[in-house]
């Protein structure tokens, strides 16, 4: 029974230091920006109008997706990492006014809900 418990002793003492290993790092501010654009991308066409514009901006988000991941294969350092996730944030902006632009001077506005204390 004492070298079992043992053994489990020695089996969780070498546990811990990988588990320790393997702790999440701490975001960088980069990429909490990044997933709050990503958050924004539409997903839906705005006023159900499914034109050129909306398959433009459907297929230039999905090229940003690709583009991050490949910066971030090919990053060798923590500012490859930032400048990858600045650059995402900033096209998914950029693609996103432009689109928003576009069906707002046709008339349609994206739709928004405002929620206020009762």
């Amino acid at each position: 029974m004492k070298k079992t418990f043992f053994r489990s002793a020695l089996v969780a003492m070498a546990i811990v230091p990988a588990t320790a290993a393997m702790a999440v790092q701490p975001m960088m501010y980069e990429q909490k920006v990044a997933q709050g654009e990503e958050a924004r991308i539409i997903q839906s066409p705005i006023g159900g109008i499914q034109n050129s514009k909306w398959y433009d901006y459907r297929i230039n988000v999905n090229e940003t997706r690709k583009e991050l991941a490949s910066d971030l294969r090919h990053a060798t350092d923590i500012e490859d990492q930032r400048d990858a996730y600045s650059e995402y944030a900033s096209e998914l902006f950029q693609e996103r006014g432009k689109y928003v632009k576009y069906m707002s001077k046709r008339g349609y506005r994206v739709p928004q809900v405002y929620l206020e204390a009762l």
